[in-house]
């Protein structure tokens, strides 16, 4: 756990290095008002939903709010592979080309349409949206399979019920880290959500068993085939997408993930 920490630690200090930053840092700020850069990290085993490291701060003595529980904080385009994991769901496929992107939606507030850094194409597929992170394709994808059917989606897989609103797409709905990690984990578990288990086994001083979190619950969430090809695109994300910077710093073992604002 003292790893972990000190890995955030040094991931934070990081930022706080570069040229332009214009938050307090560490250190500059008076004791009991820690308003500088914090994080959080949670890893779990997807397999039995045992949690393996939490990080839920840069210091508890100066911010006993474990931000991996307790904050709730919108995902950003974290959550844009519960759109498409809905979309293969509904007979879609990796190779579907979602076309028309430059068409805006029309709201109770008018014609809206997101920016999108990463592409100016009008077509692409599905595995290309996500291994870029198409804002445009996310929303034309969610207008597509229908707002009711991501929510039942995010729903299944315990994230609670986001709001049925276009913004959903690029991850307006807010929800914890803790719950955010358990959902990405269905796609390494076939399909299968477990929530989290922060204590497996509570035994007193005679060794006596007080409590015992039994064997890992779980619940079907998605597919086998949906969490297979998921992972896969996930993959594309980390080899050749927007977190291909992941693999410039050297870290080769096989992995999948999304990035997220």
């Amino acid at each position: 756990m003292l790893f972990r920490s000190r890995i955030v630690e040094e991931g934070l200090r990081e930022i706080e290095r570069r040229r332009g930053y214009p938050h307090p840092r560490r250190g500059e700020t008076p004791p009991g008002n820690p308003d500088y850069l914090q994080a959080a990290l949670i890893a779990l085993d997807p397999r039995t939903g045992h949690v393996r490291a939490m990080v839920g701060g840069r210091d508890f003595a100066e911010s006993p709010f474990n931000r991996a529980t307790q904050a709730r904080r919108q995902p950003g385009s974290a959550f844009k592979p519960f759109v498409f994991a809905a979309a293969l769901e509904a007979g879609y496929t990796p190779a579907t080309v979602i076309d028309n992107l430059d068409d805006p939606l029309l709201t109770a507030d008018g014609e809206w349409m997101p920016e999108d850094e990463h592409s100016t194409a009008r077509a692409m597929t599905l595995r290309t949206a996500l291994r870029t992170s198409s804002n445009r394709a996310a929303v034309q994808l969610l207008r597509r399979i229908g707002i009711p059917r991501a929510v039942e989606c995010a729903e299944r897989l315990a994230m609670g019920r986001p709001p049925s609103v276009p913004s959903i797409a690029l991850g307006t709905a807010e929800v914890s880290l803790a719950s955010l990690t358990a959902a990405y984990a269905a796609f390494a578990a076939g399909g299968i959500v477990r929530p989290p288990v922060f204590i497996r086994r509570v035994v007193d001083a005679e060794g006596r068993t007080l409590y015992d979190s039994g064997p890992p619950a779980g619940r079907r969430a998605v597919g086998e085939a949906t969490a297979f090809l998921m992972a896969t695109m996930l993959a594309d994300v980390v080899n050749s997408g927007t977190a291909w910077r992941a693999r410039r710093e050297g870290f080769w073992l096989p992995a999948a993930g999304k990035t997220g604002t």
